[in-house]
């Protein structure tokens, strides 16, 4: 690799830092940027547009879930994203790889660890943690449903959540034209796109498919 550029996401300056360290020691000549916000991590990427990875931490101040994630995936679909979290259960791992990263791996891991999963990410692979690998397909039908969700969320566009989160307050299409200030036909198209994308037939379908969306957060970073 020449002259990597990363961008280490985490609200705790002392994690960030030593992320960041860690980083710096498994390749000598790399830039890292970082981020404690997600609009501030929104407006990096923005400005740098040859960044090769983003490792990101779940838990950020005005997100919730995997709402942060989903917002990067939404707003740079073809940018490598690495979750770094405390939390490494195999749940939360497997909706992760649904949301698309490329990679999972533990607060807890060493510097060697980070260079290795860094290095099979650039190389085009995933990094998961070793446990969830020895874990092999264990419980994968059951998991299996929650990716699909996933990344059907992921192929909606910032304007589909905007009538995805207003169909889930009961509005009609003429009420979204009107807030939207687009034409009825308009909205039709995308409860239409939205059906196809979430696979679905009807509204209240959509609307239970993506309950425990934070649709806020991730419509604050989509106004820009």
């Amino acid at each position: 690799m020449d002259m990597p550029k990363f961008l280490v996401v985490d609200d705790h300056p002392l994690f960030r830092e030593a992320l960041s360290s860690s980083i710096r020691q498994a390749f000598e000549d790399a830039l890292v940027l970082e981020s404690g916000t997600m609009e501030q991590t929104v407006d990096l990427i923005g400005a740098h547009h040859d960044i090769d990875m983003v490792l990101l931490d779940l838990n950020l101040p005005g997100t919730s879930g995997f709402g942060g994630l989903l917002t990067l995936r939404t707003r740079f679909p073809k940018l490598p994203i690495v979750v770094v979290s405390g939390i490494d259960d195999r749940r939360i791992v497997s909706e992760a790889l649904g949301y698309g990263v490329v990679g999972f791996i533990p607060k807890s891991a060493s510097t060697a660890t980070l260079k290795t999963a860094i290095l099979e990410v650039i190389a085009g692979g995933v990094f998961l943690p070793p446990d969830y690998q020895e874990m092999g397909n264990n419980g994968a039908d059951a998991d299996d449903g929650e990716n699909d969700v996933a990344k059907q969320l992921t192929s909606l566009s910032p304007q589909q959540f905007r009538v995805l989160k207003m169909l889930g307050e009961g509005k009609l299409n003429k009420q979204i034209a009107y807030e939207l200030d687009v034409g009825e036909t308009t909205i039709k198209a995308h409860v239409s796109a939205i059906l196809r994308k979430l696979k679905v037939h009807s509204r209240t379908q959509a609307v239970i498919k993506a309950r425990n969306i934070e649709f806020e957060s991730i419509l604050r970073q989509a106004e820009d």
